[in-house]
């Protein structure tokens, strides 16, 4: 009788090491368990190992298994490669009991692992030098500490951080992992960061879309005490109906019209001498109704002097938020295809045909909305104060908006992409799409074969502010 021992870290490396020589061993003759379940009763000497092979996905389903705490999982993983000698498509039957009962202890820990990865909640530790240090503790189901680390590895490897579970510390310092089996015991709870992410969740929690059955099954109750937010969860569910009730009672608040005493007098700025004066004008335009629920308005940003203006069409989410163009996913797109193309955007003046975000809500969600012939006539006006004061040899027209803006047509642009034509001043306008299109594309050779078109367009300004 064989009685392998595995450790509480470098169980995989263990299992698979004691499983090459017990492959051929049947399972009723193995006993195997836990280095800290203490010993067993049976000590004889493993035998050689032999050489075998296995399909691929049992090495995969073996991994999750020797993560199972118990320690029922080594006697399954061995009951399977024993079997596969003599049956190579066993693990494509699904009706078998053994290979039923894998799958059920292997969807368990993957829902363990899924778990911590949702679940861990850091706190800042008080320390020195440059790296910001955290701490967490979790408390897993299973022994999958070892399967989790490189996943925060690779999405917290800016930091120092460690993880406490009962039996496992994991810390990452100075870009370096470590794992020891020592017992450890929860820390004390809170801090001031974990009181504001409290308010903040309760604020955000939207009790019009609560259910309860669904939440506690994504996030079940023995989490609870991990999650700094748990806490608000009992009142916030509590208070719900009531919530509601006042969500109903509120009508949607339509964007008001502009009262014909809102005009705003245009000799305030028309004649503004610097790009500070008119950005400054332009914080209270009510020039459209679009000022009423957007965030603030969005002006341009660059040199005054730029010998290029780049004109997107209006701002996005993000960069209704902070107050600045061209931050969000379609303005990280056009840095990098800008780069590419020789292009530096801090030479270069960033502008919106207009300047206040158009969008309808649904949920949380804030959806963009194309503006129409009105929004676009009534912030020509800020636009033409950029193209006056900036007064750039070219300018690039990014989507139909924009290019409606600057010749008064917007038709057609696939059409007129890539060419040149002149803005109401003379002004060369080179004509390309908007990178939000690129990124609304869903054929991934589409994306990169328009994305490349793209990057020929924007090469095409160095040649124009030579000639």
């Amino acid at each position: 009788m064989f009685a392998p021992r595995l450790p509480r870290l470098g169980t995989g490396t263990a299992w698979r090491d004691a499983a090459r020589r017990l492959a051929h061993v049947p399972p009723s003759e193995v006993d195997w368990g836990w280095e800290d379940a203490g010993p067993s009763m049976f000590d004889a000497p493993l035998p050689e190992p032999r050489d075998f092979s296995v399909p691929k996905p049992f090495v995969s389903l073996a991994k999750l298994l020797v993560s199972e705490r118990s320690g029922r999982g080594f006697t399954l993983a061995h009951t399977l490669l024993h079997r596969l000698a003599r049956e190579r498509a066993l693990l494509s039957n699904r009706a078998d009991p053994q290979v039923a009962e894998a799958e059920r202890i292997a969807k368990e820990i993957r829902r363990d692992l899924h778990k911590m990865h949702a679940f861990v909640r850091f706190r800042e530790m008080p320390g020195q030098g440059a790296r910001r240090r955290f701490a967490a503790w979790f408390e897993p189901d299973h022994r999958i500490e070892e399967a989790v680390a490189d996943f925060f590895v690779n999405r917290f490897g800016d930091m120092d951080w460690a993880i406490v579970t009962p039996e496992v510390t994991t810390t990452f310092e100075d870009g370096t992992l470590s794992q020891r089996a020592v017992p450890a015991t929860r820390p004390d709870d809170g801090d001031p960061l974990e009181e504001l992410w409290t308010t903040y969740y309760s604020n955000i929690f939207n009790p019009a879309r609560l259910k309860v059955d669904a939440m506690r099954a994504e996030m079940p109750r023995k989490y609870w005490r991990n999650l700094p937010e748990a806490r608000a969860i009992p009142s916030l569910i509590a208070g719900a109906r009531g919530r509601v009730a006042s969500m109903q009672a509120a009508a949607p608040r339509p964007a008001r019209a502009r009262p014909e005493e809102d005009a705003m007098p245009m000799d305030l700025f028309a004649n503004a001498g610097s790009l500070d004066e008119v950005r400054s004008a332009a914080r209270g335009c009510t020039l459209c109704p679009l000022y009423a629920d957007a965030t603030q308005t969005v002006f341009g940003e660059g040199p005054q002097d730029a010998p290029v203006m780049i004109v997107g069409e209006q701002p996005g989410d993000r960069e209704d938020l902070a107050g600045r163009p061209f931050v969000g996913p379609a303005g990280q797109l056009f840095d990098e295809v800008a780069v590419k193309a020789g292009l530096d955007r801090g030479k270069c003046y960033v502008t919106n045909s207009v300047k206040h975000f158009k969008f309808v809500q649904k949920g949380k969600r804030r959806i963009h909305q194309k503006p129409n012939a009105g929004e676009v006539r009534a912030c020509t006006t800020w636009l033409e104060q950029e193209l006056t004061l900036v007064d750039p040899k070219v300018v690039v027209a990014m989507g139909a908006t924009a290019l409606h803006a600057l010749t008064g047509a917007g038709q057609g642009i696939l059409k007129r992409r890539g060419t040149v034509e002149r803005t109401h001043d003379g002004r060369p306008v080179l004509i390309t799409v908007h990178p939000s299109y690129l990124l609304r594309l869903p054929d991934p050779e589409l994306r990169a074969a328009e994305t490349e078109r793209f990057r020929a367009d924007l090469a095409r300004v160095p040649e124009l502010l030579d000639s």
